[in-house]
């Protein structure tokens, strides 16, 4: 029973790693499409407070929020996966990375979702009262703080995670290596941009946490699957 149960949880440890991995990929792909039209990145004709021309660029811009929605899905089987696999006396800190993984993700879906359900039909309609502050070009609204937020407690999540891999083998070693050093970069980033810009960073860290987080993610996800797919064929 117990070594079916331990085959179960390496499976889905696996299969869950790949496929956020991939969804993470794909995601990322998508978001960097989405070019800024305003902001301290937007290239050209920028758009200004109070952000008139947001239908000219939907759907564009918000496909990569559907799949960001599949990929927070995935990160959370993901991380209770490991959870169940990890040694019993590491599961203190799995259970931490647990729970900053549902405070991330239940931040990043009301963002996300509310984003393209909300922001474009409302215009649509002619009910622009208030959607400035909602909206994703508002370089300082409600959006960009939820995702900063979102994003950081997603790196205190992955630190917790390193827990629960060992230092027995040279990839374990690896994917410690990398999610204990990820929250320290995410903090140093934050750091920087608070103190050249203040409280005006605009989503200059909000870009630079995403990249980090879903650059680990890309990373981990490979390392770990290769990791317990090692562990299914000893058993």
């Amino acid at each position: 029973m117990e070594n079916s149960k331990d085959s179960n949880s390496l499976k889905l440890g696996f299969y869950s790693s790949i496929i956020l991995s991939i969804l993470t990929v794909i995601a990322f792909g998508f978001a960097m499409t989405a070019i800024p039209p305003a902001g301290p990145y937007c290239p050209g004709n920028c758009m200004e407070y109070p952000f008139p021309d947001i239908l000219s660029y939907y759907p564009r811009d918000y496909y990569w929020m559907y799949l960001a929605i599949f990929q927070l899905f995935a990160f959370v089987i993901f991380i209770v996966a490991n959870h169940f696999i990890a040694n019993r006396n590491n599961k203190l800190f799995t259970s931490l990375s647990m729970s900053f993984t549902l405070i991330s993700s239940t931040v990043l879906l009301l963002a996300y979702f509310t984003q393209f359900s909300v922001v474009p039909v409302s215009v649509m309609k002619g009910e622009s009262e208030g959607i400035a502050l909602i909206t994703q070009y508002n370089e300082h609204g409600l959006f960009i703080a939820m995702e900063e937020l979102g994003y950081i407690t997603m790196s205190v999540a992955l630190f917790f995670l390193a827990f629960a891999f060992s230092k027995n083998t040279r990839l374990e070693r690896i994917i410690r290596l990398i999610l204990f050093s990820q929250l320290g970069l995410t903090i140093l980033t934050f750091i920087f941009y608070t103190l050249k810009f203040g409280i005006e960073r605009s989503y200059r860290f909000e870009v630079a946490t995403i990249t980090i987080n879903w650059t680990v993610l890309i990373a981990i996800g490979i390392m770990v699957g290769l990791h317990y797919r090692k562990q299914l064929k000893l058993k």
